[in-house]
């Protein structure tokens, strides 16, 4: 099985969600969360703080995050579990391969044009804004 991990990671006040620009497919030229490729036997949360650090330069002295999503596709045979955190201090980024923006939360998430995903970082925005009492 195919497995990636999502992570979104808001600014200290959460008016802000990290968002990177894809230079590459999938999605070439559209926004998405930071993540990438778990490796065969290494744990999701890990997983993800080794993304975050090696996408941003965001260290786990830096943020905590948490499980907040799991999806599966079967008949592609690939999981995505997406994480989420609010940073404990302002820091400076490292952008990896994709150019990083900070973005508000009031973005129009659902439009498929400028974000990837389809609508998912859309619905993922939406129920973080009814769920995240809940999280933290």
């Amino acid at each position: 099985m195919q497995r990636y991990n999502l992570i979104i990671v808001f600014n200290r006040d959460e008016s802000k969600v990290l968002m990177c620009f894809r230079s590459k497919d999938p999605y070439k030229g559209k926004y998405n969360f930071v993540g990438g490729k778990i490796d065969e036997g290494e744990n999701y949360l890990d997983s993800a703080y080794r993304e975050l650090f090696e996408e941003s330069g965001i260290s786990k002295n830096d943020i905590t995050i948490k499980p907040y999503i799991d999806y599966a596709w079967h008949p592609l045979d690939m999981e995505l579990k997406v994480f989420v955190g609010t940073l404990k201090q302002e820091v400076e980024l490292v952008d990896e391969i994709h150019k990083l923006y900070w973005m508000s939360i009031d973005e129009d998430f659902f439009d498929v044009k400028k974000f990837a995903g389809e609508g998912n970082i859309g619905h993922m925005m939406e129920i973080y804004k009814e769920v995240k009492s809940k999280i933290s």
